[in-house]
């Protein structure tokens, strides 16, 4: 008899388990059970170590003191970005070319970044078609942890986006670089990059600007990274 409760226990003890594991199943959002996380190759962090003077504000976020949460994306997108052609408003970069933004290459080196000159610049990179952009990441110049000014992110189909202009992100709060007041608080450059949650909007161009940092009037970028899916 001892041996048959032992036995009836263990059964009660899995059918608990089970069921504890299907109610959480059933409780999770249909959408999300068709997510997975988004999974980057990071670089190295800087070896230069953090100032002692970090700009600090009501629009600056806490420099991350711990690894970024899980971010989570469609199951099959894919850096559609990769060597991709890339464009630019300053033509003769004060260093590196600009199609380095998309090859993959953001290390925390000197000629993993391209210097552009003062006052608003952007690059732009031309996805040849139209997808539902999921997330963008970016990385402007890990080299230091600094923050950089007036990073607006833009997804459109015209490729001189004077029309059907989609905004993603803006901490621009004074509308100094003339695209709108931004909400979007500013950040500090780490080897994470930032990740730009697009919610699925499609478009075949990106742009980003930027109008210098807390530690230089120059525009500086290392990576651009589009993680979607094909447009339906």
């Amino acid at each position: 008899m001892k041996h048959f409760n032992q036995i009836l226990g263990r059964l009660v003890l899995v059918s608990v388990i089970g069921a504890v594991m299907t109610i959480g199943q059933t409780i999770l959002p249909a959408a999300d059970q068709d997510k997975e996380p988004l999974k980057l190759k990071l670089p190295m962090p800087t070896l230069k170590g953090t100032p002692d003077d970090l700009p600090s504000g009501p629009n600056i976020e806490p420099l991350p003191t711990k690894p970024r949460p899980p971010f989570f994306i469609p199951k099959g997108c894919e850096n559609v970005a990769k060597g991709k052609k890339v464009t630019a408003s300053d033509k003769n970069p004060i260093s590196g070319e600009i199609s380095m933004v998309t090859d993959g290459q953001k290390e925390a080196f000197d000629d993993q970044v391209i210097e552009m000159r003062k006052g608003t610049q952007w690059v732009q990179v031309d996805l040849e078609k139209e997808y539902e952009i999921h997330a963008i990441v970016i990385w402007h110049d890990h080299r230091w942890i600094q923050v950089f000014r007036d990073v607006v992110i833009q997804i459109s189909n015209d490729p001189d986006f004077t029309r059907d202009v989609v905004t993603v992100y803006n901490n621009d709060v004074d509308n100094s670089s003339g695209l709108g007041i931004g909400k979007d608080k500013e950040y500090f450059e780490t080897h994470e990059g930032r990740i730009i949650d697009c919610k699925g909007v499609r478009g075949r161009y990106v742009r980003a600007y930027t109008r210098g940092s807390n530690m230089s009037a120059l525009n500086c970028i290392q990576e651009i990274e589009v993680y979607a899916l094909p447009s339906k």
